[in-house]
């Protein structure tokens, strides 16, 4: 039997912060306060005494305004951490807090540091989307701002444009993409029912008249449907007819955090702290940066390839919800088990915080295979500009 590596990676604790619409209940909590609940949840959660921690590495998109100077840092001082614990921001876009679990547990790998958090969190809601690139001058409208030879040998539109594309390629029918959005609401709606999410953290929120409540579930879910509306919206940027890519049948603009703590075995279970899972493999990959989403396929396949697994094998399968289209041409590729396909909904119903997401992504993950009793779990994102994330995590 293989001994495993002592400086082997595991995750130690997994949460998420509700994710709430924009300009929704989270819409007065800074960024860096979310982060640092985040941060300060998964050690309450662990026990892991805070000047354990070696590194925090945090994903965020929106690198500006009360996201900008570092929030990485700036959130482990909010949450307490000692001043010694240093932290950093990393922007690899919508797999960017993904990425920083990757960059956390290969840190503890390489026998760097016992312990260390891979966090993420975006505002929506106080941090216009891409106000690195528009310096507020207006709406994010698309990439026409990039370096003008990046945009001569790759005309990179719009990413609804390459859901777009995508939609076409694969054969999906404005109707195939509405079916599968419904079915994400009516997930995420039976999920919050019936109270699994046990990697939530609920947070203080305010209603729409500014009175403090208690944010407990995602907040973007809808328990019923308008289906005759949601069929009658137009698309976002085509013509009607010429499109299918609509509001409703994309992911939901949102406020979140996230933290996983990853952590050598010995050093864990000398505080006393159970490992609940491992990696099997971390994956990033570039793709046609025009078409853009369709990372999510190499990802996984590289990934698969990794861990050693083949699609069968699985027992959750976490693909982001940035568009139907993505999720859809995702599951024509594999051919996986629908039933293990977002099994507790995507970001159409519960939302995509950017760089939240993908730490965040990761604690459902983990908490659904620990409440089906799985083993293995596969989560993938697709990122603009034509990458992908993948990850493959064993239940311990």
């Amino acid at each position: 039997m293989t001994q495993p590596h002592p400086h082997e990676a595991l995750i130690l604790g997994a949460v998420r912060t509700p994710f709430g619409r924009r300009g929704g209940a989270l819409r007065e909590t800074r960024p860096d306060e979310l982060l640092a609940t985040a941060i300060g949840g998964v050690l309450q959660r662990t026990g892991l005494p805070a000047d354990r921690v070696g590194d925090v590495l945090a994903g965020c998109v929106s690198q500006a305004g009360e996201q900008g100077a570092n929030i990485g840092r700036q959130a482990a001082l909010l949450a307490g951490l000692p001043a010694e614990v240093p932290g950093v921001s990393m922007n690899r876009m919508c797999g960017s807090s993904q990425f920083a679990v990757h960059a956390a547990s290969q840190a503890v790998a390489a026998g760097d540091l016992d312990f260390a958090i891979g966090c993420g969190v975006e505002s929506m809601s106080r941090v216009p989307m891409f106000l690195d690139l528009t310096l507020g001058e207006g709406d994010f409208r698309g990439f026409d701002g990039l370096h003008p030879d990046i945009l001569r040998r790759y005309a990179i539109p719009h990413q609804v444009e390459s859901a777009e594309r995508i939609a076409e390629q694969w054969k999906l029918s404005r109707a195939d993409m509405d079916d599968f959005a419904i079915e994400s609401h009516r997930r995420a709606e039976a999920a919050r029912a019936a109270g699994v999410h046990a990697e939530i953290l609920p947070v203080t929120g305010v209603d729409r008249e500014g009175g403090a409540i208690t944010l407990a579930h995602d907040e973007g879910i809808r328990a019923s449907i308008d289906v005759d509306r949601m069929r009658g919206m137009a698309p976002v940027f085509r013509q009607p007819g010429e499109g299918g890519v609509t509001a409703a049948n994309a992911s939901q603009m949102s406020d979140g955090a996230s933290a996983v703590l990853v952590g050598r075995r010995g050093a864990a279970e000398a505080h006393g702290i159970r490992p609940r899972a491992r990696f099997r493999a971390r994956v990033a990959v570039g793709s046609d940066p025009v078409m853009q989403l369709t990372g999510v396929i190499p990802a996984a396949r590289r990934a698969l390839e990794v861990a050693g697994l083949s699609i069968r094998d699985l027992d959750w399968i976490e693909v982001n919800e940035a568009f139907a289209s993505v999720a859809l041409c995702f599951a024509r590729e594999f051919a996986p088990d629908l039933d293990k396909l977002n099994p507790w909904g995507g970001a159409i119903a519960h939302g995509h915080p950017l760089g939240g997401t993908g730490a965040g992504l990761m604690a459902k993950m983990l908490a659904g295979l620990e409440h089906r009793g799985g083993q293995f779990g596969l989560q993938v994102m697709c990122i603009g500009h034509g990458m992908a994330t993948a990850t493959v995590i064993e239940r311990i």
